[in-house]
């Protein structure tokens, strides 16, 4: 009995991850991860929690505990990164977070903590590197992405006919952070338990704003000004790593700098990549065919393998090799411009602008509809109904293009959607 009631408690919650757009098949290998990052008791309150941002109040009403015994309990679960814990407008506001980007990263990113780390390495290398429905479901699950690659802004220098917009540069996220946090690299610290890891650096893995601010009030990540994150990206792009960050164009989360052989965003990018799991950036390299000399750097640092070395067809130097690239599965980071040392790489625009979600509420609501969970987002069953939040997400669905309205509104099977999406109406909920 004990046992079935240890699994309902981890069952509760692994269904509570699931409403996430991005949620967690539930596995055997998923509840042993559970069972290491929560207690029984922790999960079975957490599986009751809210999906949008709650403060103590709630949380004691959900929970049916005194609004003192709930605080403590929130403010234990956020101190080991399962829990966000923000100051929004004088008040405390906590979120969970879905396993990635969240609180899988997080239980690794304080090393040493109090966590069986090596055991967690473990588990989690079994769940997302050797079974696939995790990472397939997170980076492949619909035509919206996680996560966006930022151009390497060295890689543009000197070029004047490219233009770059704010929320493409990891500088610029970098400067108009509210808070910066500094951690230990999920991925490449995982693969050091496992003897896998690579020599890139590992105190390197970026958070902003409100996550950084819950991450470094509770010492998962230290804080940075300006000027030292600035130095721990350059620090990054001489490592030839990939910025690799949340895909929103305002209040981005968190910037990963990516190895191609640790990295999950990376190894995801080339064992699905035929399904673009990640959003690339709006420019692609461009080869100088009479400058290549076949050295293989470009294909050396190219984290993806879009960079190759073939017979360039040299009837006087048959051995003779040249750089080419598969454009379809570019990331347009850049790296293989600064590697090229003969500067026969120049990056240019992309035919076709890539889009980007303004927030991440808008790209919750696009995921949510591509994956046929819209519903779990506007009929939180969790929580008491929020009139505000019910608005906001209905006001990013009636900017969405039409097809996406359509979506939506078959899946919610409701008049009232339906009928706010017709023409007509724009002009009266824009006033």
């Amino acid at each position: 009995m004990s046992h079935a009631t240890l699994r309902n408690s981890y069952q509760a919650l692994s269904d509570r991850l699931n409403l996430f757009p991005q949620g967690a098949p539930p596995t055997e290998l998923l509840f042993r991860i559970l069972e290491v990052l929560f207690t029984r008791d922790e999960a079975a309150l957490v599986a009751l929690l809210p999906i949008k941002p709650f403060n103590v109040v709630v949380a004691a009403k959900i929970w049916k505990k005194p609004a003192a015994e709930s605080q403590n309990i929130l403010e234990t679960l956020a101190s080991r990164g399962m829990l966000l814990d923000m100051e929004i407008h004088g008040e405390q506001i906590f979120v969970l977070p879905p396993p990635m980007a969240g609180f899988f990263e997080f239980s690794m990113m304080r090393i040493g903590n109090t966590y069986d780390q090596k055991l967690l390495a473990e588990l989690f290398y079994q769940y997302l590197n050797v079974e696939e429905d995790f990472v397939r479901n997170l980076f492949a699950g619909g035509e919206t992405q996680i996560g966006r690659v930022f151009v390497s802004e060295n890689a543009l220098a000197g070029d004047s006919t490219l233009s770059v917009l704010d929320y493409e540069r990891a500088s610029e996220i970098i400067r108009t952070a509210s808070h910066r946090g500094i951690g230990a690299c999920y991925c490449r610290h995982k693969m050091q338990h496992l003897d896998k890891t690579c020599a890139a650096p590992m105190d390197i893995c970026m958070t902003f704003n409100g996550a950084a601010q819950s991450l470094i009030k509770h010492g998962i990540a230290r804080s940075v000004d300006t000027s030292e994150g600035i130095d721990l990206l350059d620090k990054a792009v001489s490592h030839n790593l990939v910025q690799f960050g949340e895909n929103v164009k305002n209040q981005v989360g968190f910037i990963c700098n990516c190895c191609g052989c640790c990295c999950e965003a990376m190894l995801a990018a080339k064992r699905f990549a035929v399904l673009n799991p990640i959003a690339t950036t709006n420019f692609i390299p461009t080869l100088n065919v009479e400058s290549c000399n076949g050295c293989g750097k470009c294909a050396e640092v190219c984290p993806v393998d879009a960079m190759a070395l073939v017979a360039a067809g040299d009837p006087h130097k048959p051995k003779r090799k040249k750089a080419r690239l598969d454009e379809s599965l570019c990331l347009g980071c850049g790296v293989c411009v600064r590697a090229c040392p003969n500067g026969g790489i120049k990056l240019h625009a992309r035919k076709q602008r890539v889009l980007t979600p303004v927030t991440t509420a808008h790209r919750a609501v696009l995921m949510a509809i591509e994956r046929g969970q819209l519903q779990n987002l506007i009929f939180d069953n969790q929580a008491q109904w929020n009139h505000r939040a019910m608005a906001a997400i209905l006001g990013v669905i009636l900017k969405l293009p039409p097809i996406k309205q359509i979506m939506a509104s078959k899946q919610m099977k409701s008049r009232y959607l339906e009928h706010l999406m017709q023409p007509r109406d724009f002009v009266h909920l824009e006033h």
